[in-house]
């Protein structure tokens, strides 16, 4: 940003601001251009708007490099240690609700270096409560979608989530607004081929994949392949996986070189840790290589049986279903094991 006068914030006699002329252009450019993702990918930088976000990046150790703010109380309202890193800049509240994407603007704005989850420093209340339960997400492509299950993956306590190629980025403003604060209390690592996707998987892992049709469904009735996979006609046979929504007679051409995963309901056993569980985009549903790896896991598909003829499950409700109940098993499992040692 463009240098302006300085001035010593009262409220935090540490703190000093530049002040902005009114309408400044070059400042709404500078915001304009931290929002694209090729903004990201070239400098390394991420948009982050409203307090909950920006206390929750600072306080995890995100580095800030330039804030802006409509009035000096916003200032308090964040760590002092933190911000005195960063160009802090005040503007009217009217700039800012011109270059905010939010309804009602909070008058809070800033561009971070984009976070590196192996120098993050997570809650410590998210880490005593995580769990050997993994998320990979495939072709998630709706920044809503990706932002709700990302919220769903930190409450039900993930060790990690892993987001494919083809994925929406996990930095873009629709994301980081559905997430609710979750991008800085779980790791993510995005961009990933299939081929290093095991290599982010802890030693020993089972890869299961998310499925929403009802196997019981008759001829005719069972729901479209979407959401979260397309779905075999047995729960307990193994079956020929489909890459999701293809025509039919892509599927009798990729048939053969499709691998068996035998299939059972979300809510029976499954959970043996460490797991993670794929979840399929909207559009595609589950990939070849996302049933390769599975497979190769000794996986399975965790049906979501659903009211025949009602359209595929959303992928973000899919995943909130298979992660809490993957919760509730190892929780059960740990809790199984502490009474068995504590027996005489």
């Amino acid at each position: 940003p463009p240098r302006a006068a300085v001035e010593r914030c009262a409220a935090a006699p540490g703190l000093c601001y530049e002040k902005a002329a009114p309408g400044d252009r070059r400042l709404g450019k500078v915001v304009t251009i931290a929002k694209s993702k090729k903004f990201r990918d070239n400098h390394g930088k991420v948009l982050l708007e409203g307090h909950r976000l920006i206390k929750d990046a600072l306080e995890a150790g995100a580095v800030p490099q330039t804030l802006f703010f409509s009035k000096v109380g916003h200032l308090k309202l964040l760590p002092e240690a933190e911000i005195k890193r960063a160009s802090l800049v005040k503007v009217k509240f009217e700039d800012i609700k011109t270059w905010s994407d939010l309804v009602t603007p909070q008058g809070l704005l800033g561009i971070f270096s984009k976070p590196d989850p192996a120098k993050m420093s997570y809650p410590a209340a998210q880490l005593s409560n995580s769990l050997p339960l993994l998320l990979i997400c495939d072709n998630i492509r709706d920044p809503g979608n990706l932002g709700t299950i990302l919220r769903s993956a930190a409450g039900a306590g993930c060790e990690k989530v892993l987001l494919t190629k083809g994925c929406v980025d996990p930095w873009e403003p629709k994301v980081l607004r559905a997430g609710m604060g979750a991008h800085f209390r779980v790791p993510i690592i995005a961009n990933l081929d299939w081929e290093s996707v095991p290599t982010n998987l802890p030693a020993g892992t089972q890869v299961c994949v998310a499925d929403n049709n009802d196997p019981h469904a008759p001829a005719g009735t069972t729901s479209l392949p979407g959401g979260a996979g397309s779905a075999p006609h047995s729960p307990k046979a193994p079956v020929k996986s489909s890459p999701g929504a293809a025509p039919e007679h892509e599927d009798e051409e990729g048939a053969a070189g499709m691998p068996e995963l035998a299939a059972q309901h979300y809510y029976e056993d499954w959970a043996q840790a460490p797991v993670a569980v794929v979840v399929g985009g909207e559009t595609q549903g589950l990939s070849a290589a996302a049933l390769r790896l599975a497979a190769g896991t000794g996986g399975r598909r965790l049906l979501i049986p659903v009211v025949p003829g009602l359209d595929s499950l959303n992928s973000a409700i899919a995943a909130g279903i298979v992660l809490f109940e993957g919760r509730r098993q190892l929780l059960c499992r740990h809790k199984q094991e502490d009474d068995r040692q504590k027996l005489p």
